[in-house]
Order: C-alpha cells, then structure tokens, then sequence
C-alpha cells in the first residue's frame, strides 16, 4: 500500500480548471486595483478618495470576475453537453459507424488495425459514451468544464488580491501611497508568478518575469494617466 501510496503521478493537467481561474483572478485583482489606486493618487487625490476607489474596485472587480468566468464557462459546459448528446444519437443511430470511427482514431495513434478495433471493442463494451467523449471529443473528467468552481475561486482569487494593494494604501503614509503601493503590488505580482508557476509546473523565472513586466507597465501607465488628468482638472 505504501509503495503504491509513493510511486502515484501527480499531473499538472488535473489543475487546469482552478489554477487558470485562481491565477487569473488574484492577477487582475492585484494589477487592476493597484493601478486605479496609483492612477487616482498621482491625480492628487484626499486619501479617503483614494481609499473609497480602492474599495469600489475590489467589490466590483470580484463581482464581474465570478459574473464573467460563470459566463464564459458555462458556454464551454453548454458546448459539452451538446456534443455529448449528438454523440449519443450517433451511437444510438449507426454505432457500427461508431466503432470504426474509434477504432480510426486508435490507428492513427499507431495501432495496427486488428489492435486498435479491439481496443474499440473493449471500451465501448464497458462505456461507449465515455470512450468517444474522451477519445473523439477530446472530453475527459479531468478537463471538463465546471462553471460554478470556476466563479468562485475567480472571485476569492481576485478578493485575496485586491486586498493587498487596498491594504498598503490603508498604511502608507500621506504622500507615499504611489510608491508603496507599486512596489509592494509588483512584490505580489512577482510572489504569484512564481506560486503560479510552481502550481503548473512552468519555469520560475520566466513566469515571475512576465507577470511582473506586465504589471510594471500598467501601473506607470495609469499613473501617467492620472497625473495628466489630475493637472488638467
């Protein structure tokens, strides 16, 4: 039991569903908070401003980033569904067809003809439905998509992650919130690159470089943009 315990595979595919979602949404939390907090600050702003924009970002962007990741999911789960039920009609009409439509596709994995209708005939015997929905349709239990699961961890993702340049802002000292927040939130970002990576098994320092580029980019832009229209008003 124990050496069958330490020789079990951990593949990095099995966390697709959240670890896009969970990434996806503390990202965007950080960088969208952070920069409207910067933007508004270098507009010269009273820090209750600051803080009340700060806020409204983290409670609206939260909200649409469950509203938008339930959307968008449930489309691919509708899809799903869609093609399983064709899928059954076609086997319920014609599974000769079926059978050597599957069988097609084992051959061109590079099973000889005799194999791969064998093997077609032992997974359709246990679950026909499972065998073409995996091997034809590319739908598998792994990569299915979960619209609820999706929302959720994009929304407490995006919380956990707005809270944190909302927080250095709460601290920071009265002239110092521009600063403080875009090196503590470029801090996160590159924190979250590398848990990122890590989770996915990606590179570090690449994953690490690349949200921290990014983030950089936005953040200066947007204080850029504030600070024009700060003078300008």
């Amino acid at each position: 039991m124990s050496r069958r315990r330490s020789n079990a595979e951990h593949h990095y595919v099995s966390r697709i569903g959240w670890l896009r979602a969970a990434v996806l949404g503390a990202n965007d939390g950080i960088l969208s908070t952070a920069s409207l907090i910067v933007g508004v600050a270098a507009a010269a702003a009273k820090p209750a401003e600051i803080l009340i924009a700060g806020s409204a970002a983290l409670v609206a962007g939260a909200m649409s980033m469950a509203a938008g990741e339930y959307v968008s999911v449930s489309s691919q789960s509708d899809a799903e569904v869609a093609d399983l039920a064709r899928e059954k009609r076609e086997l319920r009409a014609d599974p000769a067809a079926e059978h050597r439509e599957l069988a097609g596709i084992y051959m061109r994995r590079g099973l000889d003809a005799e194999t791969a209708a064998k093997v077609a005939d032992q997974l359709m015997a246990k679950d026909e439905l499972a065998a073409h929905a995996r091997d034809e349709l590319g739908i598998s239990d792994l990569t299915t998509a979960r619209p609820v699961q999706a929302a959720v961890a994009s929304a407490a993702s995006f919380t956990a992650g707005a809270a944190a340049p909302l927080l250095i802002a709460v601290l920071a000292p009265a002239g110092l919130t521009t600063p403080l927040v875009s090196a503590g939130s470029l801090a996160f970002l590159a924190l979250l690159g590398a848990i990122g990576a890590r989770a996915g098994g990606a590179p570090l320092w690449r994953a690490t470089l690349r949200v921290t580029f990014w983030g950089a980019l936005a953040m200066g832009f947007t204080a850029v943009i504030g600070h024009i229209i700060g003078r300008a008003i």
